[in-house]
């Protein structure tokens, strides 16, 4: 079990608060809220500024036409009527300076006020320039009379837009702030809502050592967040399960053997010690010694059965293409080896899947081995591998007592042994194995009844023909493989 309570003393690894996960959210979300006010704010004082300059401008325009129309109607050198026109203006405007100089002459009078371009001509003829000149905005006008209006206008005649700036500008950085952290806050609270409820089951899984599902909420990426953990929690669920059923079928079947075994190694080492061996006769010595290698060899294929079912479950291989049909024959030769007494019958198409090829090369001798162990001398095997466009099915018959309907689904559970099979040597993990390794290559097997009586167990590989794939070398390979081989001693 990965997730799991620490005794107590022991000490465990600092867990984390989510503080700091939490912080770094209303900082982040805070600094992004802040940033986009200030970019408001100066995009708003921008605009307004523009906006303040246009209208300026506009108002300069006018006037400075204004005076220059009145100065046109004056004659050339009435000096005195200039004066008179700008010391009206002033009275009317006195925030405004104004200097101007008459058709035919060279001289400014009034404030000083600079009269230096660039200059633009408009549709009607007349010259214009319009710039800011030391904190005023300067309007000059050059008519096509001679006449020349110059104007300037503070941008901010008592302070009052610079005022009010920054004091806006205090109030927008204050606001902003305040309202940056609170919606940091709040994102970041609404964010690791889901995060804080997931830690908190962990930890009480961790305390209680057990794992509850968690509720799924919603459809966005925190649900799919919990649903993956809630599958976590079903495999490490369902492999702790798996892993004390498998410790508490493994101490049941070992404890019979070794208790036997226990029993009749004390009995002979009784006998030897106290100088009374002769007590027994050498028949029932060569018994108790038979007896106890047999239960040494069950151990041993106990033992050897657990460990590939181990290595089974880890699944570690790198998977690969490789020929089902030359796996079988592979495996058909090593248990004809074993049981010479036997015939057996093997007709196969060539076959190709995809897997780990060492698991797969196992479960077919598992299988074979079965049907051989339950054959009576002088019996055959039937191994058979027929071949589809999309599947392969492979038969394995024997010429055994059959298997009872009622207990064909029982005889793939671990260490399941039908009551007339205890007498026979087995652990009862062979045919688990058998569909453990062929779940994983997503292969079907069902045991069924042959067609003399005996045992018949049908497995539907996917898969491929060899042809389908270039790379499968040539047509010859492609033929099919049958052959007979015969019972030793037989004809």
């Amino acid at each position: 079990m990965i997730l799991r309570r620490y005794p107590d003393g022991a000490e465990a690894l600092p867990a984390s608060s989510g503080r700091s996960l939490r912080n770094s959210l209303a900082v982040l979300a805070g600094v992004i809220v802040a940033v986009v006010i200030l970019l408001t704010a100066l995009f708003t004082y921008r605009l307004s500024e523009t906006t303040r300059l246009r209208v300026m401008d506009d108002n300069l325009r006018t006037r400075t036409y204004g005076v220059t129309l009145q100065l046109q109607e004056l004659g050339t050198g009435d000096t005195a009527g200039v004066e008179r026109a700008l010391e009206d203006f002033r009275r009317a405007t006195p925030w405004v300076k104004i200097a101007a100089s008459p058709s035919g002459s060279n001289v400014f009078y009034g404030d000083p006020v600079p009269v230096a371009g660039p200059f633009t001509r408009m549709p009607s003829g007349d010259q214009l320039s319009q710039r800011t000149v030391a904190g005023e905005r300067v309007v000059v006008r050059r008519s096509e009379t001679g006449v020349t209006v110059a104007m300037a206008e503070p941008l901010d005649v008592f302070h009052i837009v610079s005022g009010s700036w920054g004091a806006a500008a205090l109030v927008i950085a204050g606001t902003g702030g305040l309202l940056a952290w609170i919606a940091g806050a709040a994102i970041s609270a609404v964010g690791l809502r889901p995060v804080r409820r997931l830690h908190k089951a962990i930890d009480a899984a961790n305390e209680s050592d057990q794992l509850t599902e968690l509720p799924v909420d919603g459809d966005d990426e925190f649900a799919d967040i919990t649903a993956s953990v809630n599958r976590m929690i079903t495999t490490l669920e369902e492999s702790k399960t798996r892993q004390a059923q498998l410790v508490a079928d493994a101490g049941h079947e070992l404890k019979t053997p070794l208790t036997s075994m226990r029993t009749n190694i004390e009995l002979l080492m009784m006998l030897y010690n106290s100088g009374r061996q002769d007590q027994i006769s050498e028949q029932d010595r060569l018994d108790l010694e038979r007896d106890v290698i047999a239960q040494m060899e069950e151990m041993s294929i106990l033992i050897g059965d657990l460990v590939n079912l181990a290595r089974d479950e880890a699944q570690g291989a790198e998977p690969e293409d490789f020929r089902l049909d030359e796996v079988l024959e592979e495996a058909l030769d090593r248990v004809r080896r074993r049981r010479p007494d036997l015939a057996f019958q093997f007709e196969a198409d060539p076959w190709v899947i995809h897997g780990d090829r060492f698991a797969m090369g196992r479960a077919p001798i598992n299988l074979i081995d079965n049907a051989a162990k339950w054959s009576p001398q002088g019996g055959t095997v039937r191994v058979s591998l027929k071949a589809a466009k999309r599947n392969a099915v492979l038969i394995v018959d024997d010429s055994g007592p059959g298997i009872p309907e009622a207990e064909r689904e029982k005889v793939f559970e671990r260490f399941y042994r039908a009551p007339e099979s205890r007498s026979m040597p087995g652990s009862g993990l062979g045919l688990a194995i058998v569909k453990q390794v062929f779940d994983r290559h997503n292969a079907t097997i069902v045991a069924e009844e042959s067609d003399d009586g005996g045992a018949r167990f049908r497995v539907v590989f996917p898969g491929r023909p060899p042809g389908d794939d270039p790379q499968d070398g040539d047509e010859g390979a492609l033929a099919r493989t049958s052959r007979v081989i015969p019972r030793k001693g037989y004809s």
